[in-house]
């Protein structure tokens, strides 16, 4: 545990890539200046919500240090991530940090058992030190999340179903014992109808095995059915943060407001009511290098002052959003007003 108390800590990164060369190419910001944390002794699910392109896929991989910032850090129990150099303190991160990836089948080699994966994985990370031990690891990993090791036994993933494959693949992030999963759209890739049985069992994990999960995903309805906190990321930032019922019943940023007229209402305490499949729309990519507010050209409220500079983080409510109506610039505007028709502005 960190001395601060925080299980993960990112720190204002951002990542910037060059695109079409160094020579005459643009440097695109994929990730800026993103800060966050989760607690140490407070398991949660939190979640990163974007359309394609907004940055959370990026902001994954620096999570899992499969790529380092451009400025700023990641703290994990109080350990920055760039200190990290050896293999096997490498592995003991991992151990601890657990990734469940997007399309399960891409995951598991349809040419090798499926049980084969999960013993070397008790057998790697030092959870067992025979196959003997490692059949009760990988059995007790299978039960958490409904399944045994009887009946994955001898079959090749195609034998099993969407939703039986990609609970492997959360059993098999369950077998390091890990305090953190990152879960990179893990319900895309299944039937609507199992959608449910996958984000469920991330509710209890973090309930019963006192795991914390970072749910990154383009999906509002499943977001906001699971989610403790979720974050709103639009070209490369977070432009609003907070509890979920907060930021998607009662949304600040006109942003997160025009994207609460494409889901139902939700009634009191029914989430299941945002079941249906919320996708969010294309990528701009020339609102990346645009200045000021990446949203400016599509939002209702604009303001001068919006296509100047990049607005600040101001806190309304129990939440943190990026935007100028909320300072002394938008003292004039009518924060929470959205346009009639919001449609014709996302055009």
């Amino acid at each position: 545990m960190s001395a601060d108390g925080k299980l993960l800590d990112v720190q204002h990164v951002t990542v910037e890539f060059h695109i079409g060369g160094l020579v005459g190419g643009t440097l695109l910001t994929a990730v800026n200046d993103i800060s966050f944390s989760l607690e140490s002794d407070k398991p949660e699910i939190f979640t990163l919500a974007g359309e394609s392109g907004s940055g959370k896929t990026t902001l994954s991989r620096l999570l899992l240090r499969d790529l380092e910032p451009t400025r700023g850090k990641v703290l994990f129990e109080g350990r920055d991530l760039s200190t990290i150099r050896k293999r096997s303190e490498f592995n003991e991160f991992i151990k601890k940090v657990q990734p469940v990836f997007q399309n399960p089948f891409e995951t598991f080699s349809p040419l090798r058992r499926v049980e084969a994966y999960l013993f070397d994985t008790a057998l790697n990370f030092g959870m067992a030190s025979d196959r003997r031990e490692a059949a009760v690891v990988v059995d007790e990993a299978l039960r958490n999340v409904g399944l045994s090791l009887d009946e994955v036994t001898q079959r090749y993933p195609h034998e099993l179903s969407g939703g039986q494959i990609q609970r492997v693949s959360v059993a098999r992030a369950l077998i390091s014992k890990p305090r953190l999963i990152l879960a990179d759209e893990p319900v895309s890739m299944v039937d609507a109808s199992l959608r449910m049985e996958i984000v469920n069992l991330f509710q209890k994990l973090r309930d019963e095995q006192k795991v914390s999960v970072i749910y990154i995903t383009h999906d509002l309805a499943t977001a906001y059915y699971i989610s403790d906190r979720i974050g709103i990321m639009l070209r490369g930032y977070i432009v609003e943060s907070g509890p979920v019922e907060d930021v998607l019943e009662r949304p600040a940023h006109p942003y997160t407001q025009l994207l609460k007229e494409s889901v139902p209402e939700p009634a009191p305490k029914e989430r299941e009511s945002w079941a249906k499949h919320i996708t969010l729309g294309t990528t701009e990519v020339k609102e990346y290098g645009r200045i000021g507010c990446k949203f400016a050209g599509r939002c209702p409220q604009v303001m001068d002052i919006c296509r100047k500079a990049d607005p600040p983080d101001v806190q309304v409510g129990r939440q943190t959003v990026k935007c100028y109506l909320y300072s002394e610039h938008g003292e004039n505007a009518a924060p929470g007003a959205i346009a009639s028709n919001p449609g014709q502005h996302l055009q």
